[in-house]
């Protein structure tokens, strides 16, 4: 049995899964949150079992890993006798530039490249740095895989990623699309071949990843041509706090009319736009539903607004990738709404996307083939599950067996 333990660290946190490969299976997962904060704690979860919060005071990310081995380990609630039964730590790291293209196993000139990335994903990369660091202080020979939320994305043509500003600003300052949330569509691309019975190498697919950050990516004979999210996770999709993509000009706007600062704008439409804009409910589509069911107007033309944005990128999507084998939808509100995804794939039916409703309404939280009989094109709902896409990246790059 071979135990790969997944790191996401932020920069007040540090999220860990131990997972056990062979059993596609999550033996303990944790929370080290609050992190150089007062009141810190580490929120513990042994699979099957009750979560459990010990409060701890984690002055930093070596802290907060200590700790989280410190519960892998216990004697009462691990799930592993000591730190030498984890064959490897996988690192999810936001953004690798145009540096990385797959995952890697970590050495020094790794981490100096990460750290070099970090201009652009200032809130990220350096946090992702610091959990890393605290890994290698305490598990020195442990090996260590970095995977990005960038690299599959990297296959993109330049002309898909290319914006149409000056070119130096590329040659300087790389001022391109990226993508996000590679993992994750990585992943349920590769359980859609595995749904359809058909080589990943072979399938057009659209891959619809809706959460409070959302993204869609386009994927021509397994590679990633296209992706919704661009130079920043801002881009693309309305989503929970975020706008979404806009006229560049309302910047401009808002600083004017509005008296705001670069930062104040940044704040603007990072924290407090999306479907929290719009509806000035909240940001978690449970309520805004809720809301609207009761007659709340705002709430509702903010699910229209959203389904609106993902309908038209599959559309659009489907004649970037000259017709499409299947529509894949994950993360919390693909995998858990079915509502959202009626909105969204109603009036489809002219490209060959036919749904059985009733499949549909029963399909939340499983993996699942909702399409009707007579579908040319068939609608897949798959949960993703990105720390066991990192656990099997750690497997494949180390020849762990």
């Amino acid at each position: 049995m071979k135990k790969i333990l997944v790191i996401n660290s932020g920069s007040s946190s540090l999220k860990f899964q131990l997972i056990d490969v062979d059993a596609g299976e999550c033996l303990a997962k944790g929370l080290c949150d609050r992190i150089g904060i007062s009141n810190s704690y580490l929120k513990y979860t042994r699979y099957g079992k009750e979560s459990i919060i010990l409060e701890r005071n984690f002055e930093d990310h070596k802290d907060a890993f200590k700790e989280a081995i410190l519960a892998l380990t216990n004697k009462d609630f691990g799930v592993i006798s000591d730190m030498s039964e984890i064959a490897a730590v996988g690192h999810r790291v936001v953004h690798g530039g145009e540096k990385f293209h797959d995952s890697v196993i970590i050495d020094d000139d790794v981490i100096k490249a990460i750290k070099e990335c970090s201009e652009l994903a200032p809130l990220h990369n350096p946090a992702n740095v610091a959990g890393i660091e605290a890994c290698k202080e305490i598990m020195p020979d442990t090996p260590m895989v970095a995977v990005f939320d960038t690299a599959f994305h990297q296959t993109m043509p330049k002309h898909a990623f290319l914006y149409a500003l000056p070119y130096e600003m590329y040659e300087k300052y790389g001022v391109r699309k990226y993508g996000f949330h590679g993992t994750s569509h990585k992943y349920v691309a590769e359980r859609a071949a595995a749904m359809l019975n058909k080589p990943l190498e072979t399938l057009r697919l659209i891959t619809c990843h809706l959460g409070n950050g959302a993204s869609i990516c386009a994927i021509k004979n397994g590679k990633s041509v296209d992706t919704s999210m661009g130079f920043t996770p801002l881009a693309g999709l309305v989503m929970g706090t975020r706008s979404g993509t806009i006229d560049p000009a309302v910047v401009f706007f808002l600083m004017e009319k509005g008296k705001m600062s670069v930062s104040e704008v940044n704040e603007y439409l990072n924290k407090k736009s999306g479907v929290l804009g719009i509806s000035g409910v909240s940001s978690d589509f449970r309520d805004i539903q809720e809301a609207a069911d009761n007659g709340n107007e705002r709430a509702q033309l903010a699910i229209d607004v959203f389904c609106y944005r993902v309908k038209k990128y599959i559309g659009e999507y489907s004649a970037v990738t000259g017709g499409i084998d299947a529509v894949v939808f994950t993360a919390g509100i693909g995998e858990n709404n079915d509502i959202v995804r009626e909105k969204v794939l109603q009036g489809l039916e002219y490209m060959g996307i036919l749904v059985d409703w009733e499949k549909n309404k029963a399909a939340n939280g499983k993996e699942v083939d909702i399409s009707a009989p007579g579908a040319t094109i068939r609608t897949l709902v798959i949960p993703t599950n990105e720390e066991l896409a990192i656990a099997k990246e750690c497997m494949k790059l180390l020849n762990l067996k």
